[in-house]
C-alpha cells in the first residue's frame, strides 16, 4: 500500500521576514520541522534536519526497521546540529521541532518532538496523533487546566523537548499505526494548528479532492485567520496501489541552500529565550528560567500560580471598585432625590412630599414631609386634580408657597 498522492506547501506568514519551517515530501518518508532561534538560526536548524532526515528516504522490510531508521535519522540531525553549532557560534541556541512519518505496506512509523503535529482523517474523523511537548501540554494532562485555557494560556509556547545543541540524546517519540486506503495524514507546523481549529482542518481536509487542494487550502485558513508565524502543511492521501508515488520535495527553508551569516547578523541567543517560539513570545517572560534544569517544571508551575494569584487580586480589585463606584452612584442619587419636593395627597388631605415620585422596584424614593389640613376635596376641580396628578416644586419653600394657594383656593371654594 502507498500513497495515492501528497502535496507539501509552506508560507512565511504575515509577519516573519523568513521562513523558518522545513518538510520533506518523499516516496516513503514526510517530515515537518520547526526552527526556532529567531535570528539565532532556526531556519538553518529546520533545513538541517529535513535535509538529514531525508536520506531515510526509502523502502524498508518491517516497520521495525523503519522506526529504528527514522529514529537514528533524526538523532543524526540532532547531532548534526550540535556540530554546525560548534563550528558557527554565532548559531547557537537554534533548534528545531521535528515530526515525520514514514510509509510500510499497510503501516505507517511515526516519529516526533517538539509542538509540530501529525494527524489522520479516517471516516470523516480528524484525530491528532502527536502529543505536544509543551509546558501547557503537561499542564493539560496532570488536569491543572483546561485545553481551552492551554490555548491562550501565557506560557503555551515553552517547549519541553527539541532537536538542537541543547540536548545530545534528546527523548523523540515513536509509534506503528496501522493505516488503511482513504485515510489522509496530515503533517504540520503549529502555524496551522496554533491558529486554525481541529473543526475547520477537519473541514477543509473533507471539502477537497485532492493532497495538494487541501494543502492549499490549510495554508490559506491559516492566513485568513492572521497567522504571524510561518505555516507549513503536508498532506498525505493513502491509496490501493503498492507502488509508492516517486518525489523528493523540499519546502521552506530547505529548498534553498544553507547560507551561514556573519556574527554581525546573528545574535547568539540563550536557551530559555529558544524554548520561548520566537513568534508566539517575541519578548521573552522569565527568561532566567532553565528547561533543562531539575525543577523547571515545577518552577513554572509555581509562576503559574502566582499570575493567576495575580490575576484573581485584579480581578478582585475591579470588582470591589466597581461596586464602590455603584454604592457611590446610588447614595449620591438617592440623595438628590431627597432634596426634591412636590405637592400631592395623603389620605383625602394635600401633602408635602420629599423625593421624587418614581419607585425603583420594592424601594420608594419618596416620603410625607408634612400632611397638612387642607381636604383635596374642598378644592375646585381644576385644583383638585392637578393636586391628584402632583405639583411639582424647586425646594420646600416652592411646595410650602403651593400648599399656601391651595388653602387660599380651599377657603374660596367654601
Amino acid at each position: 500500500m502507498a500513497t495515492t498522492s501528497s502535496a507539501a506547501v509552506s508560507h512565511v506568514g504575515r509577519i516573519r521576514s523568513n521562513n523558518q519551517d522545513s518538510a520533506y515530501a518523499g516516496s516513503h518518508l514526510f517530515l515537518v520541522a520547526d526552527g526556532m532561534g529567531g535570528h539565532a538560526g532556526g531556519d538553518v536548524a529546520s533545513a538541517i534536519v529535513a535535509q538529514r532526515v531525508a536520506e531515510a528516504d526509502q523502502t524498508y522490510s518491517s516497520p521495525h526497521d523503519a522506526e529504528f531508521a527514522l529514529q537514528s535519522a533524526l538523532i543524526a540531525a540532532n547531532s548534526l546540529l550540535a556540530e554546525t553549532v560548534f563550528e558557527h557560534s554565532e548559531l547557537t541556541g537554534m533548534g528545531t521541532t521535528a515530526s515525520g512519518i514514514v510509509l510500510v505496506g499497510g503501516q505507517i512509523v511515526v516519529a516526533h518532538i517538539g509542538d509540530s503535529r501529525i494527524y489522520r482523517l479516517r471516516g470523516g474523523t480528524l484525530e491528532q496523533i502527536t502529543a505536544d511537548h509543551t509546558f501547557v501540554q503537561r499542564l493539560v494532562d496532570s488536569g491543572r487546566i483546561t485545553p481551552e485555557e492551554a490555548a491562550v494560556h501565557p506560557r503555551r509556547s515553552v517547549l519541553m523537548r527539541v532537536l538542537g545543541d541543547v540536548d545530545a540524546a534528546p527523548e523523540i517519540d515513536t509509534k506503528v499505526l496501522d493505516t488503511r486506503p482513504g485515510d489522509r495524514w496530515l503533517l504540520c507546523s503549529d502555524g496551522l494548528s496554533s491558529y486554525v481549529s481541529d473543526e475547520r482542518i477537519a473541514a477543509a481536509l473533507q471539502s477537497t479532492t485532492s493532497a495538494q487542494a487541501a494543502a492549499d487550502r490549510l495554508v490559506k485558513d491559516s492566513l485568513d485567520h492572521g497567522a504571524p508565524d510561518n505555516v507549513t502543511v503536508i498532506v498525505v492521501d493513502i491509496g490501493d496501489s503498492d507502488d509508492p508515488a516517486p518525489q523528493h520535495l523540499f519546502v521552506g527553508s530547505a529548498a534553498a541552500p544553507l547560507s551561514f551569516e556573519g556574527e554581525s547578523a546573528r545574535r547568539p541567543i540563550r536557551l530559555p529565550t529558544l524554548l520561548l517560539h520566537p513568534l508566539k513570545a517575541s519578548q521573552p517572560e522569565d527568561a532566567h528560567f532553565e528547561p533543562e534544569r531539575e525543577g523547571y517544571l515545577e518552577e513554572l508551575i509555581q509562576e503559574d500560580r502566582r499570575r493567576a494569584m495575580r490575576r484573581r487580586i485584579t480581578w478582585l480589585v475591579v470588582v470591589v471598585l466597581a461596586i464602590a463606584v455603584i454604592v457611590t452612584t446610588v447614595v449620591v442619587g438617592y440623595q438628590w432625590t431627597q432634596s426634591r419636593y412636590y405637592v400631592g395627597v395623603d389620605h383625602g388631605r394635600v401633602a408635602v412630599f420629599r423625593g421624587v415620585q418614581q419607585n425603583i422596584g420594592p424601594i420608594h424614593l419618596s416620603s410625607v414631609y408634612q400632611t397638612t389640613t387642607i381636604e383635596v376635596a374642598d378644592l375646585p376641580a381644576f385644583y383638585r386634580e392637578s393636586v391628584r396628578n402632583t405639583l411639582g416644586a424647586d425646594d420646600l419653600r416652592d411646595a410650602l408657597a403651593i400648599v399656601d394657594r391651595l388653602s387660599n383656593q380651599a377657603g374660596d371654594q367654601q
